[in-house]
């Protein structure tokens, strides 16, 4: 059977990351030192997309580690609606696969007319987005030729990972960083054939997570929906017993993504409800009345763990979309390169 390129791309993680740490070493070391020299009291973040999920990551990276708040700002203001932005003394990090999106390149360029300490990641070191930035973390993660980003989104939050490692100098973040294309190997071998058995039938369901998993839960929302055709949808594991889980009946299908951190219980608690609302809930790494337990990779550092589960599921979902009928590499009505304004 042919190998697709979302898969070859997924088994490049390890080797990808270990480029990146590697190669874009000295252009973190830089963009730290001038976020020490800045001292940021505030952070905005220009994504859309998976690179957005990748933001939302390193929004809970910063305000935990750091205390300092991260706030996401609509590239529109910018691009569309002309509105520049006081950021003086703040950083702007903007991710984008390609750079080259006229608006988050627009964004980018009036964060730094207003002030603003501006860092791009993207895989192209020459992109629109990385010229008009100070600063550019460059992924060296390749050609990504399927259209659903995967190689590019890990070493996009890898990226916005070590650099709040290496800004913080936290000591602890960073030996966890060095050991992360190992534990990304040991992700690929992580077995997910119960929920494929049950998600290859649906036709809906939830993704839960909270903190950095949150993140986490949305890009794996993303995928099932581009790669799948299913209508999925990620919530806090907080946030969807404010309404959400009213629709949750008989054999709803949920997953939900602990990891050992502070928000473990609260995750577990909230999956043994949707359990006894009769849901078909799958929970990672942790044992949870009524529900299916998926391995997980353990003994991880709590901003690192939920990381590591995307690359486990997204090997997962690119069989999932053959299974359910689809080409994982070319998504219905989508591009690699979505240029908005």
């Amino acid at each position: 059977m042919m190998t697709s390129h979302m898969a070859r791309e997924v088994g490049e993680i390890p080797q990808v990351s270990r480029r990146f740490l590697t190669e874009s070493r000295d252009a973190l070391m830089a963009a730290a030192a001038a976020m020490r020299a800045v001292d940021p009291g505030l952070v905005v973040t220009v994504a859309r997309g998976s690179s957005d999920h990748a933001a939302t990551y390193l929004k809970y990276a910063v305000e935990l580690l750091a205390g300092v708040p991260v706030a996401s700002v609509g590239p529109s203001v910018a691009s569309v609606y002309g509105r520049p932005l006081r950021l003086k003394g703040a950083v702007c990090v903007g991710i984008s696969q390609s750079g080259r999106s006229p608006d988050i390149v627009e964004m980018m360029r009036a964060a730094g007319a207003g002030g603003a300490l501006s860092v791009a990641i993207t895989n192209f070191a020459d992109s629109p987005m990385a010229q008009a930035s100070s600063h550019c973390l460059p992924l060296q993660a390749g050609v990504e030729q399927s259209v659903a980003a995967t190689k590019t989104f890990v070493t996009s939050v890898l990226a916005g990972l070590t650099l709040v490692a290496q800004w913080r100098e936290d000591e602890a973040l960073l030996a966890a960083i060095e050991t992360i294309p190992e534990a990304f190997e040991a992700a690929l071998a992580l077995d997910w054939s119960p929920l494929a058995a049950r998600m290859a039938r649906a036709q809906s369901g939830y993704v839960l997570g909270r903190g950095p998993a949150f993140a986490i839960a949305s890009e794996c929302a993303l995928k099932l929906k581009e790669t799948c055709g299913l209508h999925a949808e990620a919530y806090s594991a907080a946030e969807v017993l404010h309404g959400p889980s009213a629709i949750v009946q008989a054999q709803f299908p949920v997953l939900a993504l602990a990891v050992e951190d502070a928000a473990q219980a609260g995750v577990v608690q909230t999956a043994e409800r949707l359990a006894a609302q009769g849901a078909d809930v799958f929970v990672t790494g942790a044992g949870a009345k009524g529900c299916v337990t998926l391995p997980s990779v353990g003994g991880l550092h709590p901003l690192v763990a939920p990381l590591v589960l995307a690359v486990g599921f997204y090997g997962f979902v690119e069989a999932l979309a053959r299974r359910r009928g689809f080409d994982p590499d070319t998504p219905p009505h989508l591009r690699k390169v979505t240029e908005t304004v």
